[in-house]
């Protein structure tokens, strides 16, 4: 017998090679949860913590013209781009979520959240679990990968798109392409002037798909603790 390690990468591989005929993605085996943490920079503040929905799992190059444009706005550069997209990455689409606030808990909506312009925020923290599809009587357990965007890198990108003319939805990432967010771009008009924000509309992360057994110790609760709302 071999160890567990062996065992559990043996199991996996057999299942890619499965799923690789079914043209199907590994991530397809697994239920997942995340929850979204914004992080203000005024520590005394409590982080304003979300559960999403419903997590979609979608293959990358579903999002291949995404990318691209991407690179063609300057957002990272071509070699990296590809060497995404030539990645076995699984993306983990987030469009709807829920405030973690006792006193709205259970009202699910649409993600919006204006992330520009303002300064309050430090970053943009994910967090995700996961289990074996079908294992409900198992907890969800913390996959091993951090997704975090700091504010000073989506700023950029949000004053790089002010000098565009075009209004569609935007994605923005963050430096290690672990995050994009989806941007939608509105104009407010006040009595004396107009100003642009840009609003989250919803959120992928990338995980190789080598790492979707990478779980680590603790259960939610234990994770969640430090961005929890009194």
């Amino acid at each position: 017998m071999g160890d567990p390690t062996s065992r559990r990468n043996q199991t996996r591989n057999r299942l890619r090679a499965q799923l690789r005929k079914k043209r199907e993605s590994l991530a397809d085996q697994f239920d997942f949860k995340i929850y979204i943490a914004f992080v203000f920079k005024d520590k005394k503040k409590k982080s304003a913590l979300f559960e999403v929905s419903d997590v979609v799992p979608v293959m990358t190059n579903n999002y291949e013209e995404n990318i691209l444009r991407g690179v063609r706005d300057s957002s990272y550069t071509l070699e990296s781009s590809i060497e995404l997209l030539q990645k076995d990455v699984v993306q983990l689409h987030a469009p709807r979520y829920q405030s973690m606030r006792r006193d709205v808990i259970g009202c699910t909506q649409e993600m919006d959240f204006i992330l520009w312009p303002r300064n309050d925020i430090e970053k943009i923290v994910c967090l995700l679990f996961s289990r074996w599809k079908g294992a409900e009587d198992e907890p969800f357990r913390p996959v091993q990968a951090k997704f975090e965007f700091h504010h000073g890198d989506y700023e950029k990108q949000c004053l790089l798109a002010l000098s565009r003319k075009d209004k569609a939805g935007m994605v923005m990432n963050n430096p290690n392409q672990s995050v994009f967010l989806f941007m939608d771009r509105h104009q407010l008009q006040t009595p004396k002037t107009k100003a642009t924000v840009f609003k989250l509309c919803s959120l992928c992360l990338y995980l190789p798909q080598d790492q979707l057994t990478c779980w680590g110790v603790g259960d939610i609760e234990d994770h969640l603790r430090p961005y929890m709302p009194d």
